[in-house]
């Protein structure tokens, strides 16, 4: 599995954190993200790990910023990506089963450290369920 991951300055402690995970599972990684804590514009650090997962160089992405709002809105610009703001491990799996989300966008200000691993960690253990959801997912994209 391939994953890249992306985040500004309110990020750097949970990508860190993260990449432990990662490394710990034999995922590859691409590391997008600032590893400073001086403050950046999150869209320099997200749109390289959108356009990773539209052209299907990696499996999955994960960003993180301070609310995931900005995060999540800007990887949403590209086609082919389907961002989710989550801030639950339940949120995050109802994501990938129903919305075949393959962007998990973390609010680093609002979840704790081992809440953001837990959502990782989900996120990369749940499957789309397919079926019934398959043709909504269908209709996401404006192309």
């Amino acid at each position: 599995m391939k994953i890249a991951i992306g985040n500004d300055h309110a990020g750097t402690e949970y990508k860190f954190a993260i990449i432990s995970l990662l490394k710990e599972r034999g995922i590859d990684l691409f590391n997008y993200g600032t590893d400073e804590s001086s403050s950046v514009d999150y869209p320099d650090f997200v749109h390289p790990v959108a356009i990773d997962v539209e052209n299907g160089n990696v499996d999955l992405g994960i960003i993180i910023c301070g609310s995931g709002n900005g995060a999540s809105m800007t990887a949403n610009k590209h086609q082919k990506v389907r961002a989710a703001l989550c801030w639950t491990k339940e949120i995050t799996a109802l994501a990938r089963q129903h919305n075949d989300a393959n962007i998990l966008s973390i609010p680093a200000r609002f979840v704790s450290k081992p809440q953001a691993l837990e959502m990782v960690a989900t996120f990369l253990d749940t499957a789309f369920e397919g079926g019934r959801h398959q043709n909504r997912v269908n209709k996401i994209a404006c192309n």
